[in-house]
Parts: structure tokens; sequence; C-alpha cells
């Protein structure tokens, strides 16, 4: 059974077992606007929570994508570099960012439930 979570930055978070997978939520995306340009990590890179792991460049602006936990790169979505509009389209399915192994399994339940994102853009 897979969890989700959100960040304060507006990252979503599904983990299955010890792998999370990473993407921008529908809010960060409306926010964006139109993207045209992400910077995704290397895969293999061992980054820590809160750290920088990519850039989403969209018509209106450019933000920074944080780490929502500490781990190792495993994947990142090829698809989503060759077409960065899928962080617009689909932001929860195919427009995912990248996938990590999880070091600091814990980190998880300090992040947002979905009630807690919900009040948090109202």
């Amino acid at each position: 059974m897979s969890t989700l979570k959100y960040t304060e930055d507006h990252e979503w978070v599904k983990v299955d077992g010890d792998i999370a997978t990473v993407g921008i939520t529908e809010h960060a995306q409306d926010a964006l606007g139109d993207v045209v340009f992400v910077e995704l990590p290397e895969v293999g890179a061992s980054l820590a929570q809160k750290d920088i792991a990519g850039v989403v460049e969209s018509v209106k602006a450019a933000a920074d994508i944080y780490m929502p936990v500490s781990g190792e790169v495993t994947e990142v979505n090829e698809a989503l570099r060759a077409d960065p509009s899928l962080a617009n389209s689909d932001p929860l399915n195919a427009g995912w960012f990248f996938k990590v192994k999880l070091s600091a399994a814990d980190e998880i339940t300090a992040l947002l439930d979905e009630a807690a994102y919900k009040t948090l853009i109202a």
C-alpha cells in the first residue's frame, strides 16, 4: 500500500516500501503555468532532506525542487525531460520527477497529509 504525503514547498511524495516517487502538486503546476523545462537530479546522487534536487522552469518563473526526504536517486522521469508539459497535464502520475530510495524513512511522518496540505493552500 502506498502513502501519499506533501511538503510545504508543494511537492508530493508517494511512498511504496523504501522507494519514494516525487513530483510537484496540482497547486504548484497551476501557480507556475506552462512548464517548459525540468532539470532532474543525477541517478545515484545521495541527497539530504531539503537539498535542492532540481529545477522546474515555466513561462512565468523558475522554481527549485527540494528533496522531501533523504535518500539516493534511483530513477528520473526521462519522459518528463523530453516533454516537460507532463508536469502540467498529469502532475500526479505521468509528470513525476524522480524516485528515491529512502535513507531516513521516519522523515515521511513529518510531511503533510492531504488534509493539512489543503489547509496550507486554502
